[in-house]
Parts: structure tokens; C-alpha cells; sequence
């Protein structure tokens, strides 16, 4: 096979691979939040398979599927602990209503980035492999495989809270989703300011939601 149709195939695969983790993120946040006293292992295996029964089920439309994942997420993800983490070292330096408006901006951006993308689901699996615990801090080792058996690792970093397990981060290849978005948004911060973070935020959230309601095809990376 030609090396440009090869190197099309992988690009192809990586794509959907990386809305699936992205998937698996929430997936994750989902079951960590009612899982109760369950290891983190046992925490996202068992209520994965429930978030993936919405994925894989069939008659229902785009916007119902969409609807269904983003009703769950909304519900049980640890976005206060995911969007400090992503805001960094700028975090301290905002107000309490700066703060509650940029949660509400990175969740929005996380919704149309991820959730907006669950019809490209292809029937992947989910693969653990084993798990760290530090008190209350637990990693997550696992492979997202393809139908083809292309595997990608991923692993999911977790804080206990009141006997729940909490995702607040995932790894994919090794690369940290909130050190991605904590280093863009400092960059945009250190060069302009933070008001200009703001503004770029609203406009992709704003650029996501004129997609709708197809699926979108963003690569989930932050506005420049």
C-alpha cells in the first residue's frame, strides 16, 4: 500500500481515537461519581459499560445520544477540580465570579468538543490493565482497541472525595488533556491577558455550536 494511503489510515484512526478517549473521559468522571467504595478500576469498568450501552444503542437520533451522554457528564463531572487544574497557577489570581464563569466556559468547550462527537463511537473497547493508589490519588492504566486492533493507552488520573472516586484528568499516549489545555491557556494569558482567554473561549464555543447539530469534527484544542 502506498505510504500516503497508510500514513491517511493512521491519521484517520488517531482522529477517532482521540474523540473516543475523549468519550472515555467522560465515561470515566460518570462511573467515578457513583461508584461509592469501589476501586477505581472496578469504579470505571462497571459504569463505562453503562455509558457505552448509550453509545452502542441503536434507534436513537445524534441529538438524543448526544442529550443522553451530556445529562450524565453535566451531572457527575468534577469540572470545579478539572478547570482549576487547567487554569493553573492563574486560577488563585481570579475572582469567585471569574471563576464561576470560566468552569461554566471550559465545560461548554469540553461538551462540544467530546460529547458533540458521539457518533463517531465505531465500536471501540475499553482494556484495563492495573491501577496505582496513593491515599487518595489512583491512576488508572488502560487501552482504548479498535475494531482493526489498534490499541492507544490511556490513563486515567482520580481523587477521592466523601468515598468517591473523581476523574480529573486523563492521559492519552501519555499526554496530559489538562496539561494541554493549562499550557495553551497560559500561553494565551502570559502574551495578552486573561480577558483575551475569555474572548477566544466564547468565540470556539460559539464556532462549535454553529456545527450543530452534526458532529464535530474539532480536534479539541483550544482557540489560538
Amino acid at each position: 500500500m502506498p505510504h500516503r494511503q497508510v500514513a491517511a489510515r493512521r491519521a484517520t484512526g488517531a482522529r477517532r481515537l482521540a474523540a473516543c478517549a475523549g468519550l472515555a473521559l467522560l465515561c470515566a468522571a460518570i462511573g467515578a461519581a457513583r461508584a461509592g467504595a469501589a476501586t477505581p478500576t472496578e469504579t470505571l469498568r462497571r459504569q463505562t459499560d453503562q455509558v457505552l450501552e448509550v453509545l452502542r444503542a441503536r434507534g436513537l437520533t445524534y441529538a438524543e445520544r448526544r442529550a443522553a451522554v451530556r445529562d450524565l457528564a453535566v451531572a457527575t463531572f468534577d469540572l470545579d477540580e478539572t478547570a482549576r487544574r487547567a487554569l493553573g497557577p492563574h486560577w488563585q489570581q481570579r475572582t469567585p465570579a471569574e471563576r464561576e464563569e470560566f468552569v461554566r466556559l471550559f465545560r461548554d468547550l469540553l461538551e462540544r468538543t467530546y460529547v458533540a462527537r458521539v457518533d463517531e463511537y465505531g465500536g471501540e473497547r475499553v482494556e484495563y490493565l492495573d491501577e496505582r493508589v496513593d491515599g487518595d490519588r489512583a491512576a488508572v492504566r488502560a487501552l482504548i482497541v479498535t475494531r482493526m486492533g489498534l490499541a492507544v493507552p490511556v490513563e486515567s488520573r482520580l481523587v477521592q472525595r466523601g468515598g468517591r472516586w473523581l476523574v480529573y484528568d486523563v492521559l492519552i499516549e501519555s499526554v496530559s488533556l489538562v496539561g494541554n489545555y493549562r499550557a495553551q491557556f497560559d500561553r494565551i494569558i502570559r502574551t495578552s491577558s486573561y480577558d483575551e482567554l475569555v474572548k477566544r473561549l466564547r468565540e470556539r464555543v460559539a464556532h462549535l455550536d454553529d456545527k450543530s447539530p452534526k458532529p464535530a469534527r474539532s480536534s479539541g484544542s483550544a482557540p489560538r
